[in-house]
């Protein structure tokens, strides 16, 4: 699971209203942005933003996982959204999305940075994590994904 405090009730978002990709790394881009001053979320948003020209983070199963490196930040942040409504993403399977976690790391961080995005692959690969995050209220859904859900099965 992901490790604890990646992920605060600040930057989940349950129901978002999101409707294109474009909106989802802009809502990403403010949750990532939350209670800092630094980077802006304007800034995130670019680097969410230049990262997906490269190639679409949208997995399988309704899942995407935007990401970026970002200068001037110690901490790896997080940010988890579920939609609305699933929303055309470029998907490797070319179905919509609806559950988005957003990651962003220091940009030196290369090696966590590829950990923490094997592990999130995996983790949403399981159809059962998926059903729960899609049932769950923003604190089940932190406590789901930093594995410290009491009805999680180790």
């Amino acid at each position: 699971m992901l490790p604890k405090g990646i992920l605060t009730s600040g930057s989940v978002s349950i129901a978002d209203p999101a409707s294109s990709k474009k909106r989802i790394l802009e809502q990403a881009a403010r949750l990532l942005a939350r209670d800092t001053d630094e980077p802006t979320a304007e800034q995130i948003f670019e680097r969410l933003l230049e990262r997906e020209r490269l190639g679409s983070t949208g997995l399988a199963g309704g899942v995407a996982l935007p990401h970026a490196r970002m200068p001037g930040i110690s901490d790896t942040r997080g940010a988890f959204l579920r939609l609305e409504t699933p929303i055309e993403f470029d998907a490797l399977d070319g179905q919509p999305v609806d559950l988005v976690f957003a990651l962003l790391v220091p940009e030196d961080a290369n090696e966590e940075h590829l950990q923490l995005l094997a592990r999130l692959a995996a983790m949403f690969n399981e159809e059962e994590l998926r059903a729960r995050l899609r049932e769950a209220e923003a604190k089940e859904a932190i406590a789901i994904l930093t594995g410290h859900s009491s009805s999680h099965a180790a």
